[in-house]
């Protein structure tokens, strides 16, 4: 019977990060050992602090480190990944980085397990085929209108249909301002372009703040409008959807679990729920929110800002929706992103996607890439070493 061996933890970083809203900066990658086979996975958070929930001591009975809970289980079916993410959750029910550091080596076991299966993760998950996705650009709004303009045409220019524009200045100054970063991508997008708007939870829970960009919104034929507010404010999700007549909301990147994605579909009024596989614990948890997004008529859509380990990652859950083809694909990702993978999801004559047909997830990784920029890190505590950079 396989088992967990080893989980390593490998913290990459561009050599200076800024404050830039930009999550691809940095990446912690995980690598699992099982049954003589290796599987890699990414975790969108902090490296440090996810490191440290992985190897932390024991707070309590219900505050153990996630080592406790993967190390040494049994490694033979998806139903065996489900027990773990379950033991994860009662016996770390305290550590509140846990599900973020759950999240990467769970994507790492799906990969284990379709490695040792000879089987792609979205056929695992129970799809009998995969369908392909349009991507849309994921780019930050420019510091000026005339920046978003020269974006959106970029985008246009590189064959994407769809583009995301997101932080940047918006909800910042007036109504007017942010009028006109709408009215710049949608030229530059031009009429038949998809234009999605993120901000980035700028308004936390206020409404009209919101509801003031709405008009210009929806005047620019914005598809959605993302993440107005704080994750967990699914009452003003809710007021703001009843007063949005053709623009939907877009929403559930910071859940967590699938509790919190749930309810941004059931009492948010979220048309679109974005998941984000490194966040909310990995392919199993995404792939339940999927498949409820189904029942409850909601849209499905990937979140994935940083490698295409990640990317691959995130439409597994939905590969074989074939109604729900909307992807984000980060279109200007820092050179650490892309390092350290050997081959990346490439569009095709059309623009579009498609997740590897090949065993796990499909993703080679380049170890001369994660040299490159591997960040050396000790934890101690009282002289003993709880964790030190790997070997790779």
């Amino acid at each position: 019977m396989p088992t967990i061996d080893a989980v390593d933890f490998f913290y990459l970083s561009m050599p200076v990060v800024t404050d830039e809203a930009d999550g691809s900066q940095d990446a912690l990658l995980v690598r699992v050992a099982a049954g003589g086979q290796i599987g890699w996975g990414e975790c969108e958070a902090a490296p440090l602090p996810s490191i440290a929930a992985f190897i932390c001591p024991m707070s309590h009975g219900v505050c153990r480190p996630v080592a406790d809970s993967v190390l040494g289980k049994p490694l033979e079916s998806p139903a065996d990944i489900a027990q773990i993410s379950a033991d994860v959750a009662y016996n770390s029910m305290d550590l509140l980085q846990a599900p973020h550091t759950l999240s990467g080596v769970e994507m790492a076991l799906w990969d284990v397990l379709g490695k040792l299966r000879g089987e792609p993760v979205w056929r695992l998950l129970g799809y009998e085929r995969s369908h392909a996705k349009t991507p849309y650009a994921s780019v930050l709004f420019g510091e000026t209108p005339q920046e978003t303009l020269a974006r959106a045409r970029d985008a246009r220019a590189r064959n994407f249909r769809a583009a995301k524009f997101g932080w940047g200045p918006i909800g910042r100054g007036s109504v007017a301002a942010d009028a006109e970063h709408f009215v710049a991508a949608r030229e530059g997008l031009g009429s038949d372009g998809i234009l999605l708007v993120d901000t980035g939870q700028i308004f936390i829970e206020d409404v009209e703040r919101a509801a003031a960009r709405l008009p210009a919104l929806e005047k620019a034929g914005a598809l959605w409008f993302e993440e107005p507010f704080q994750a967990s404010a699914v009452d003003a999700y809710a007021a703001l959807a009843k007063r949005s007549s053709t623009v939907r909301l877009a929403g559930g990147e910071g859940a967590h679990n699938v509790h919190m994605a749930k309810q941004l579909i059931d009492h948010g009024g979220v048309g679109y729920i974005q998941i984000d596989c490194g966040r909310i614990g990995g392919v199993g948890p995404s792939k339940e929110v999927a498949d409820y997004a189904v029942a409850k008529g909601v849209t499905f859509v990937n979140h994935s800002f940083t490698s295409h380990l990640a990317l691959s990652a995130s439409i597994q859950p939905y590969a074989g929706l074939k109604d729900h083809v909307i992807c984000e694909y980060p279109a200007m990702p820092k050179p650490v992103a892309l390092a350290f993978t050997r081959n990346h999801l490439e569009r095709d004559g059309n623009g579009d996607i498609s997740v590897p047909d090949a065993p796990g997830l499909g993703l080679e990784i380049d170890e001369d890439g994660i040299r490159q920029y591997l960040q050396d890190v000790e934890i101690k505590v009282n002289g003993k070493v709880l964790y030190a950079t790997p070997q790779i």
